[in-house]
Formats: C-alpha cells, sequence, structure tokens
C-alpha cells in the first residue's frame, strides 16, 4: 500500500499499561454482580483477565450474564458501568504507566507527519486518564480519542468494528489507507473486520506474563487475526510501518 494515511492506536496495554490496573478495579465489582444475582462463582484479577480482556465493562456484564446464566435490566448494567467506570479512572489517573517506548516512538510518528488517533473499546474517560498519566495526551486532538463505549450513540466493544468504522469515518480517511496497532484477539479481531492493516503488539505479555504467553499470543494475532506484521517492542515500530507500506 501507500504511505500509511492515519494511525490508529488502541490503548490499553498498547499505549499505556492500564489493563491490570483496570481489571483490578473491576473485579470486586464483578464478584459482586454474581454475589447479587446469587451466582457461587468468584474472579481473581488474572482469571478476569483471562475471560475478558479486550472487552469493556458493558462488553463483560454481557457475557457473565451469558455465561453464568442471570439476567441484568439496562438500567442496572448502566448503574454497573457508571460505578466501574469511576472506580478505574480514579485509579489510572493515579498509577497508569505508558508501555516502554512509546513516549519516545509517538514523538517519531509525528515528526514523520503521520496523523494520529485513539481508537479504544474502554470509555473515553478511563482513555483521556491513561494518556494524561502518561503524559501522551498531547499527541491526540481531544476529538481524535474514539472510544466504543462512549463516543457512539449506540455502545459498542471490539471485536465489533463498528469504532473502527466510526473513527475512520469521523477522520474522513478510508479503512484500508489507515493502520493500527492492538495487543488483543478481540481488538485486532476488530481491525481485520474493518479491513484494517494491522500490527499486533505482544511486548506486553512478554512484561506481564512471560514469553511463552507473548509467543502464543503473537501466533493468535498472525494466524486468527491477519496481522500483517508482529512487533515484539515499539522500538520495532518505523519497521513494522516500513513492511506495512511496501505490502
Amino acid at each position: 500500500m501507500p504511505r500509511v494515511k492515519y494511525v490508529l492506536l488502541d490503548c490499553d496495554n498498547t499505549l499505556c499499561l492500564s489493563e491490570r490496573l483496570a481489571f483490578e478495579a473491576c473485579t470486586d465489582l464483578t464478584n459482586e454482580v454474581l454475589e447479587k444475582w446469587g451466582k457461587s462463582d468468584r474472579y481473581t484479577v488474572d482469571q478476569l483477565l483471562e475471560d475478558f480482556v479486550g472487552h469493556n465493562f458493558r462488553g463483560m456484564l454481557v457475557g457473565l450474564q451469558k455465561k453464568h446464566d442471570f439476567t441484568m435490566t439496562p438500567d442496572e448494567v448502566d448503574t454497573y458501568v457508571d460505578r466501574e467506570l469511576g472506580a478505574v479512572t480514579a485509579k489510572l489517573s493515579e498509577k497508569c504507566q505508558p508501555c516502554p517506548g512509546v513516549p519516545e516512538m509517538l514523538e517519531w510518528v509525528k515528526q514523520q507527519g503521520y496523523p494520529m488517533s485513539v481508537v479504544s473499546t474502554s470509555a473515553k474517560p478511563r482513555v483521556v486518564a491513561s494518556i494524561k498519566k502518561t503524559g501522551i495526551d498531547h499527541y491526540f486532538k481531544d476529538e481524535h480519542v474514539y472510544s466504543a463505549a462512549t463516543s457512539m450513540d449506540k455502545p459498542s466493544s471490539k471485536p465489533d468494528p463498528a469504532i473502527y468504522n466510526f473513527a475512520c469515518e469521523k477522520l474522513g480517511v478510508a479503512n484500508k489507507d489507515c493502520v493500527t496497532v492492538e495487543d488483543s484477539k478481540s481488538g485486532a479481531t476488530a481491525a481485520m473486520r474493518a479491513g484494517i492493516p494491522l500490527i499486533g503488539y505482544v511486548g506486553v505479555y512478554g512484561i506481564e506474563e512471560g514469553k511463552e504467553k507473548m509467543e502464543q499470543m503473537a501466533k493468535v494475532l498472525k494466524e486468527q487475526c491477519n496481522a500483517a506484521v508482529i512487533m515484539y517492542d515499539w522500538k520495532e515500530f518505523p519497521e513494522c510501518l516500513k513492511k506495512i507500506e511496501s505490502l
């Protein structure tokens, strides 16, 4: 393809080390929901990550209802979504750190003249809290931070490609002329379904879970989600971008 016209970036565990912090904040709420609806199952942070990484809390509640066979009203879902957003945003504002190499590489992208946008499954206040705490918010116009949970009239969650289609429409760019970076299967699947060339970032798995998990995810993103290239470290981004543009 010719020169990429827009660099679209996932946030959680792609730009910012926010996923585990967020799941720490919402585990208690998840277990509260299960107790309230009479279910004996309980989750640890690691179990919740294993089952729902890449999903926002609204999508997680949908999955919990299906998996554990109970039903919440829309108002009940909204109440818990609001509570979770407050808890997560507070924790990210206090503790979030950038993924290694991200600040330096965003500066490189800017210097090369590529416009950038954040396209996340998470609620926008949570995303903004993460990028502000990590000091990278100045690379993104506020109107170019898109959330599947809060930016659209109808909330969504990756792997639904709706947020990618929405972002590209708002940015005035064709999906195929962009590139995106995703770390999770759900996010990568959304990119694939939207027809956006994908760089699969797996370095965060090496940081948090070890080499075996990192290689497992590299295989998943490559074989199941059609990632054009796998990136183990943000230092590799220029070469990954070059490869995308040579396809």
